[in-house]
C-alpha cells in the first residue's frame, strides 16, 4: 500500500499543490524528510530532469520518491523558456526578474499571439526500483504584459487562462488544480499505478 511519498522538491508552492491533489497520501518534502541534496538538472527534457531528481533522491531514501520538472512553454519563443524556466534569467534570479525578461522578449509580439502552456513531467521511483513516469499540460493561455493576482508562484501572475478569464495568480487553489499541468501529470501517473500498488 502506497501511503507516504517524498516529494523531491523544496518549493513550498509545489508541495502545497501536490498535497492538495494527492490528498489521500502523506506527502512530505525534502525538508520534512531531512534530505539536503542539490541535484544538477542537466537533462534536455522535463522527463529527463524529473527522472534525474527522483533517481538521486531515491539513493538516500527508503520511501517512494516523486519528482517533477515543469516549466512554461511559449509558442512565439519556440517553446522557451521550457526546461530553463527556473533559471531563465540566472540561477538565483527572482521570478520578478524572469517575468521582466519574458516581457522584453515578447515586446514585439501582439497580445493575441502570446500563446503558452505549462508542461509537467512526473517520475515516481518505488523502493524496489520500479520507475513510473507521466506527463501533462495545463489549460491553454496567453502571456500578459503585466502581472495580475496575489496567489500562485513562479510565472502564474502573467499566465492568463483563456478558459477562466483570469491569471493563475488570480485563481483559487481549487480552480488552478482543475486545469494545472501538475494535476494532469499526477492524474496520468495515478492511472498508470492503479491496481499495481494502490
Amino acid at each position: 500500500m502506497l501511503s507516504k511519498i517524498v516529494a523531491a522538491t523544496t518549493n513550498p508552492g509545489k508541495v502545497r499543490e501536490i498535497k492538495e491533489i494527492l490528498s489521500d497520501y502523506e506527502i512530505i518534502s525534502l525538508n520534512d524528510a531531512g534530505i539536503d541534496i542539490d541535484v544538477e538538472e542537466n537533462g534536455k527534457t522535463f522527463r529527463e530532469n524529473a527522472y534525474i531528481k527522483a533517481f538521486e533522491i531515491s539513493k538516500v531514501c527508503s520511501f517512494p520518491v516523486l519528482a517533477d520538472d515543469s516549466g512554461l512553454e511559449i509558442e512565439a519563443l519556440d517553446g522557451r523558456p521550457g526546461v530553463y524556466s527556473a533559471r531563465y534569467a540566472g540561477e538565483d534570479a527572482p521570478y520578478s526578474v524572469k517575468i521582466k525578461k519574458l516581457a522584453e522578449e515578447l515586446k514585439d509580439v501582439p497580445p493575441t499571439e502570446r500563446y503558452a502552456q505549462f508542461a509537467c513531467a512526473m517520475c515516481l521511483i518505488l523502493p524496489n526500483g520500479k520507475v513510473i513516469e507521466a506527463e501533462g499540460v495545463s489549460c491553454p493561455g496567453i502571456i500578459l504584459e503585466e502581472s495580475r493576482g496575489e496567489n500562485g508562484f513562479g510565472y502564474d501572475p502573467v499566465f492568463y487562462s483563456t478558459d477562466y478569464k483570469k491569471t493563475f495568480s488570480e485563481m483559487t487553489m481549487e480552480e488552478k488544480n482543475k486545469v494545472s499541468h501538475r494535476k494532469a501529470a499526477l492524474i496520468n501517473l495515478l492511472n498508470k499505478i492503479k491496481g499495481e500498488i494502490l
